[in-house]
C-alpha cells in the first residue's frame, strides 16, 4: 500500500523473562515507545491515511493497561504471587516470556482487533481499508523488535 502513517506511544513497564538465562530473569522495567504503522492504498476525504487523532483514540486504551504495569509468563514459579498482589497492573502472557518480540505480536494483534471495530464515521473516523503494516516496540535507546505480517 503506498501511504503510510506512524504513530509512536511511551509506555513504562516492567517485565520477567523467566527463561532467560541472564539479569533479565528478574523483575526490571522500560521506558517503552510503542510505533505502530498503519497503511493505506487510497487517501480519505481529508486526503489522510486518517488522523493521527482517530489512532489516538483507537489504540490508547490499551497501551494505558500496559502502561506502568509488570508482563509476566503465565509459567513463572511466581506468576500467582504477582497476580493476587497486583491484579489489573499483571499483562499475563500464556506459557511464554514477555520478549520484545513478543509483545509487538500481541499489540499488532490487537491493534488489528481495534482498527476491525473502530469508528468508521465523524471527524476521527478511521476508514475500512487501513491496515496495521507493523509495530515496532523499543525496549532501551539501542534494541527494539519488530512485527509484521
Amino acid at each position: 500500500m503506498p501511504y503510510r502513517i506512524s504513530k509512536s506511544f511511551e509506555i513504562e513497564s516492567g517485565h520477567i523473562l523467566s527463561k532467560h538465562p541472564g539479569k533479565c530473569r528478574f523483575p526490571h522495567g522500560h521506558s517503552r515507545r510503542v510505533e505502530v504503522v498503519l497503511a493505506a492504498a487510497t487517501l480519505d476525504a481529508n486526503d489522510m491515511v486518517c488522523d493521527f487523532k482517530a489512532v489516538k483514540l483507537a489504540l490508547k486504551p490499551f497501551l494505558d493497561s500496559w502502561d506502568h504495569a509488570l508482563a509476566i509468563n503465565t509459567d513463572d514459579p511466581n506468576y500467582a504471587f504477582y497476580q493476587e498482589k497486583h491484579g489489573a497492573r499483571i499483562i499475563s502472557f500464556a506459557h511464554t516470556d514477555p520478549t520484545s518480540e513478543v509483545m509487538a505480536k500481541t499489540i499488532f494483534d490487537e491493534i488489528t482487533r481495534c482498527l476491525a471495530r473502530a469508528n468508521r464515521q465523524g471527524d476521527f473516523a478511521i476508514p475500512a481499508g487501513v491496515k496495521v503494516e507493523r509495530v515496532r516496540v523499543t525496549e532501551t535507546s539501542s534494541s527494539w523488535a519488530e512485527y509484521s505480517e
